[in-house]
């Protein structure tokens, strides 16, 4: 089945991944080997997690990059004991923006996770792991050497009982008490477009007393009023949460990563956390972009004032306005309602490949979805939205997918979670009856109530 849909995966493109990419076009003869024909195609882009829009060739961040890149170059010399001044007001600019008292940063997002376990927990320790944790959580918290128990997705109930388990019972065998029992979620989940159920893991965590572990890669800066993450968004002092890690390769449009927690936690990462004692510092252009964009986002640049806060709204809105026009569709679409990973459910693993092409055609970029990452039978379409995207570019997706969703047979839906129309008077002027129509919204009535509807209150 892969050979016959590798031409949906791995297309070469070329410059920057903003609101719209370039793919380069390919021919093949056996869907394996690819060649190159020498021409491009410009597309509308929902494939890349560029939240706020910050990877762009212009504007106040890139040109804060190729000035630091004319007076200083590319390079960056040297391991983490040469840290220079702007990775120090990074870290620092990274700490205030989360509500921590610090924070350090790692060169690799991927490593962030990978190396930090070791450093937290060891033997004897528990780690309690949401079964939709990324891959490098659960690599890393293999390495740490810790028990590692996994709960399914968002399930509280079950998570209380393992907790309880494991403090009444101990370590298996010797039954001896955990020396640590560390709590791991995402704020928000990337094939999912859930995010954690905060607040009641509070709640747990004030009755066991047990360490809570956020991986926030994906909801800084992408949700919440001050795009300050899942913390921001449930209104929760951040000092609730031990230990808040992230990166810079979503909303940041650069790359790298960072936790944020106490100063003795941070201290100790410093000293002894592998990819800070065999890593290097990110390069100054990295760190430039880094810098620039958080002062926009925590609104501390005067030049731009109010322009993160724009992002942020724009980036809601357009979540919000993608997601219920395509519930209205008649698309079962997963996830958070103000999330902007907008998985729209394909089940068939043959459909995808159709999806995919047909979007194509229509000069729309997406990614599908299928096992490992999901299971065979939840395959998706994952659509990323952006603060970058217009009305109109949700507009033509939403048409794209209400024609490709009639040919392919992919609208599940009742459409009663997008809402039911308002009920319509049945010509009978005497009864004054009303009948309410069939569920499914049509392309117009999707985009001419849109507006309105996705700024109203859903919860």
């Amino acid at each position: 089945m892969k050979q016959r849909i590798n031409d949906c995966f791995e297309r070469p493109i070329s410059g920057v991944p903003g609101r719209h990419i370039v793919l380069l076009d390919r021919t093949t003869k056996d869907n394996v080997h690819f060649q190159l024909i020498g021409t491009a195609t410009n597309t509308l882009n929902l494939s890349s997690y560029n939240y706020l829009g910050f990877a762009q060739s212009e504007g106040p961040c890139a040109d804060t990059v190729e000035e630091t890149i004319r007076r200083n170059g590319i390079g960056m010399a040297g391991p983490y004991p040469g840290s220079t001044k702007l990775l120090v007001e990074v870290e620092d600019q990274i700490a205030r923006l989360v509500g921590k008292e610090a924070a350090i940063v790692f060169s690799i997002g991927f490593a962030t996770n990978s190396t930090i376990f070791s450093t937290l927990v060891e033997s004897g320790c528990l780690i309690l792991s949401d079964e939709l944790n990324h891959a490098s959580i659960r690599f890393g918290a293999r390495l740490s050497g810790a028990a590692v128990e996994v709960f399914p997705h968002n399930n509280m109930s079950v998570l209380e009982e393992k907790l309880r388990q494991a403090i009444s019972q101990g370590q298996p065998r010797t039954h001896r008490p955990w020396r640590k029992i560390m709590v791991a979620v995402e704020g928000l989940f990337s094939m999912e477009g859930t995010m954690c159920n905060l607040p009641r893991i509070l709640e747990l965590k004030k009755k066991y007393k047990f360490y809570l572990f956020i991986d926030e890669a994906h909801s800084i800066g992408a949700i919440g009023s001050q795009g300050r993450g899942v913390c921001d968004y449930f209104k929760i002092d951040p000092v609730e949460a031990d230990i808040l890690m992230g990166t810079f390769t979503k909303s940041f449009g650069a790359n790298g990563g960072y936790v944020a927690a106490d100063r003795e936690i941070i201290a100790k990462l410093r000293c002894t956390s592998a990819g800070q004692v065999y890593g290097e510092a990110p390069a100054l252009p990295v760190l430039t972009q880094i810098s620039s964009t958080l002062r926009l986002i925590a609104d501390e640049d005067p030049l731009h004032s109010g322009e993160g806060l724009e992002r942020m709204q724009r980036l809601t809105f357009n979540s919000r306005y993608l997601r219920l026009g395509l519930k209205r569709l008649g698309f079962i679409v997963y996830g958070h309602d103000d999330s902007p990973i907008v998985p729209l459910m394909l089940y068939h693993p043959a459909k995808m490949a159709a999806f995919s092409r047909e979007m194509l055609r229509r000069k729309i970029s997406v990614v599908v979805v299928t096992y490992p990452a999901t299971p065979l039978e939840l395959s998706r379409a994952r659509l990323c939205v952006s603060a970058a995207h217009t009305k109109d570019d949700l507009d033509s997706v939403l048409d794209a997918c209400d024609e490709i969703g009639e040919a392919l047979q992919l609208k599940f839906s009742s459409g009663r979670s997008g809402g039911l129309k308002e009920p319509k008077l049945d010509g009978a002027v005497s009864t004054g009856k009303k009948i309410t129509e069939p569920p499914h919204w049509t392309l117009a009535e999707v985009i001419e109530r849109g507006v309105r509807d996705a700024k109203l209150t859903f919860y």
